[in-house]
């Protein structure tokens, strides 16, 4: 029985759980959503969740617990963009700043997959640029 034993294990360590939880918020964080499978997402939504609580505090000690969460170099940047970005936008909502979407399965090994998003925030979209700097003209041509 698993009694009193909550979170997944993801078949990994200690620290291996550590650096992906890390890993997947900080993409979160950057690009607002991402596509993972539904066990992971799932456990990253509570991990991502308590992050933008501490950005909503907006005090130093708020920035230095993110940092702890979040390992490696970007931990400044990751912190400085749910604090300035992400957590004004929550500073009315008690919790629930993620949305889960179930997808299809993958299909090399049939895992169960679901996208992760930010509630009313838009996804970062990366404009293609010609040699010259210009954005390239999407549009119909008449």
């Amino acid at each position: 029985m698993r009694h009193q034993k909550k979170g997944r294990k993801l078949n990994r360590t200690a620290s291996h759980r550590k650096a992906l939880m890390s890993n997947l918020a900080s993409s979160l964080v950057i690009h607002k959503k991402i596509q993972t499978t539904e066990a992971k997402s799932k456990e990253l939504r509570g991990f991502v969740e308590r992050l933008v609580t501490y950005a909503k505090r907006d005090d130093v000690h708020g920035r230095r617990l993110i940092q702890k969460r979040i390992l490696g170099k970007r931990s400044k940047e990751i912190a400085n963009i749910l604090i300035h970005d992400i957590a004004p936008v929550y500073k009315d909502r008690n919790g629930g700043y993620t949305r889960l979407i179930k997808l299809d399965n993958r299909k090399n090994d049939n895992a169960p997959v679901s996208l992760i998003e930010f509630v009313d925030i838009a996804p970062v979209v990366v404009e293609e640029a010609d040699e010259d700097g210009s954005e390239k003209d999407k549009g119909d041509k008449d």
